[in-house]
């Protein structure tokens, strides 16, 4: 089995796609522990196969792990591993139909959907502080303390999202890791935003693992 990512970026198809796939480039450089997400929830079914086809490119040319959102066919076709949306199957059903070593995230938000999270290799947890990629949002945030509570009912690794910039990440306990999007997307230099932001969870956990 693929050892977990620690930082997971996930796709924002608002940018530009040329400045989007520049930027996860950059960022897969800071090492095996970076690994991407395809979310375009707005996208046809034909589209979202098209990038998603892209983004494996990238991540393939860099020995880099890919996980597509909620679309197993796309998963299957592109050869990534699976991220489920909460209200998506769960990771019982699908897990069948994915082939040996493939990962499955799920996403969590409440103590129920943590404790559906069974049969799942981690989970991205949030919104842990206000999402800077949606300024938007309204759903109260978790804080650290809500975080940890809903790690601890987990039957798998939790990765923080929702607003996460270094400072913060180091001020989540129980995290193995973070998830973004504008923290790295919109960096000056990805690269070095997801090592510092790979830099910050190991300082959270002691040191690193």
């Amino acid at each position: 089995m693929p050892s977990l990512p620690r930082l997971v970026v996930i796709t924002d198809w608002r940018l530009p796609r040329t400045r989007l796939l520049s930027a996860l480039e950059r960022a897969l450089e800071a090492g095996p522990d970076v690994a991407v997400q395809h979310r375009h929830p707005e996208a046809s079914g034909r589209l979202f196969l098209e990038e998603a086809r892209l983004v494996a490119d990238v991540c393939r040319a860099r020995g880099r792990a890919l996980f597509v959102n909620g679309r197993l066919d796309v998963a299957l076709l592109v050869g990534a591993h699976l991220h489920l949306p909460a209200s998506g199957p769960s990771p019982r059903d699908v897990r069948p139909h994915l082939p040996d070593g493939r990962l499955i995230s799920v996403a969590v938000h409440d103590a129920q959907e943590a404790e559906a999270a069974t049969g799942a290799d981690f989970a991205l947890v949030s919104p842990v502080f206000a999402p800077g990629s949606k300024p938007g949002d309204t759903r109260a945030t978790l804080g650290p303390e809500g975080f940890r509570t809903l790690a601890a009912r987990l039957p798998c690794p939790a990765l923080a999202l929702g607003g996460m910039t270094p400072e913060r990440a180091r001020t989540v306990p129980g995290a193995r890791g973070v998830a973004v999007i504008s923290a790295v997307l919109e960096a000056d230099d990805p690269r070095e935003a997801a090592r510092a932001l790979l830099d910050a969870c190991g300082e959270a956990h002691g040191g690193g693992e």
